[in-house]
């Protein structure tokens, strides 16, 4: 089992901390300015259907894909200027979201289910971690950049 404390220190390498200062200021805020939009529309839909009457993993699980198809356009032209195959890009964009995914369920289940906190304040929250947890993925293993140069 790998412990939060080896995934600390793979994280603050000096090769890990390099790499994340060469992803530049445009690329941070594209990057943000395509999430917030993506999450503040399926935000707003996972309230309205939550409140209505759908379960709140029932709608993360329905709404996550949408934001991803969405997210996809966005982040591929905009945020990092993609132009390797989007075969490639897209799986492993599908890769990456599944791990997005999975974090946001594990979040909602251990914080709500488990620990009972409101669901609306920890997905709230949990936009922002797995948003985090995205832009390396993304940068490093979705839209890698073929030369630094």
């Amino acid at each position: 089992m790998v412990s939060p404390v080896s995934v600390w220190r793979f994280w603050m390498t000096e090769k890990t901390m390099l790499s994340l200062k060469l992803a530049t200021p445009q690329q941070f805020l594209s990057f943000g300015i395509v999430g917030v939009l993506t999450n503040l529309f399926g935000y707003c839909l996972y309230l309205l259907l939550t409140w209505s009457w759908l379960d709140p993993k029932v709608a993360v699980g329905f709404l996550y894909p949408i934001g991803a198809i969405i997210g996809y356009l966005g982040h591929s032209r905009f945020a990092f200027s993609y132009t390797g195959s989007h075969k490639r890009g897209i799986s492993r964009y599908l890769q990456a979201h599944l791990a997005g995914y999975l974090t946001n369920l594990s979040i909602l289940y251990v914080f709500t289910d488990l620990l009972g906190y409101p669901h609306p304040l920890i997905q709230a929250i949990a936009i922002f971690a797995v948003a985090g947890i995205l832009f390396i993925l993304f940068r490093f293993y979705v839209f890698p950049q073929r030369s630094l140069t």
